[in-house]
């Protein structure tokens, strides 16, 4: 468990729930590569975790992430960074988590920090919070898979929207065009995310959440019949596994259910 305020990404296990930290609270947790190298490995390291169910990723301090180190973008605009290495980052890694991520967003949410929120199963932000995509007022274009969550996640015209013209939408904006699930007072944020979380990780077979986050993602570029067909044959696959007889008898019996770990990447 990584808990050194040196570190730019703290990782810290709950029970079932893991709470991966963006730790630069002095510029709002502004990405940089370390910071991203580090966020994929905590990511890996829940996956691989059969005792983690849940995972939870906020930011310290007043933001959740403003968007890439201006740092950075200086560096590159002026040669002294190659831009082409941003090509080896996976900004989509998280969709490849067999888990459910669940977003506390905390504060300012900008540029490649809104492209990992909308990279999030759900998401749950902080009253106030601001949103803006931010790219076309530096002269950048949709980066990293933005262009193709977004509209699924708010529809065409609120992802048009946002994208070109780059505005600012505090939270409860972003509520009413989908982009958050639900807005908590900052100082409960992070509690109710929890409640939130624990709850699916005590009640939800871990099972299930996996091959459901693959036929939501997989649904988008199939028809209705073949979304189907493919409906039927998982969930006849899951009549037959442990986790359903578990499900049945744990509610027959009137307790918490005992399910089957995952540690397998989609």
């Amino acid at each position: 468990m990584s808990e050194h305020p040196s570190e730019v990404v703290l990782y810290d296990k709950r029970d079932s729930v893991a709470v991966i930290t963006l730790n630069r609270p002095e510029r709002l947790n502004a990405w940089t590569a370390e910071m991203g190298s580090r966020y994929w490995d905590a990511l890996d390291e829940a996956t691989c975790d059969a005792g983690v169910r849940v995972i939870v990723v906020t930011g310290a301090g007043r933001g959740f992430c403003a968007g890439a180190d201006m740092d950075l973008l200086q560096s590159i605009g002026s040669g002294e960074h190659r831009a082409e290495r941003l090509r080896d980052e996976h900004q989509t890694y998280t969709t490849t988590v067999p888990k459910p991520v669940i977003g506390a967003i905390n504060g300012a949410c900008a540029g490649l920090g809104l492209v990992q929120a909308t990279m999030f199963d759900v998401r749950f932000a902080a009253a106030g919070a601001k949103f803006t995509t931010a790219f076309g007022r530096r002269g950048l274009i949709a980066e990293h898979g933005i262009a193709w969550m977004l509209p699924r996640i708010v529809g065409h015209a609120n992802a048009m929207d946002l994208l070109l013209s780059a505005r600012v939408v505090l939270a409860e904006e972003a509520h009413a065009m989908g982009l958050v699930n639900k807005v908590f007072p900052a100082e409960t944020l992070l509690d109710e995310t929890m409640e939130y979380a624990e709850d699916i990780a005590a009640n939800v077979a871990s099972t299930s959440t996996r091959v459901i986050k693959r036929q939501v993602t997989d649904g988008w570029d199939r028809d209705l019949e073949m979304s189907n067909r493919d409906a039927t044959e998982r969930m006849l696959h899951s009549l037959r596994q442990p986790d359903f007889k578990e499900g049945v008898q744990s509610f027959v019996e009137r307790r918490r259910p005992s399910f089957v770990p995952v540690t397998e990447r989609l």
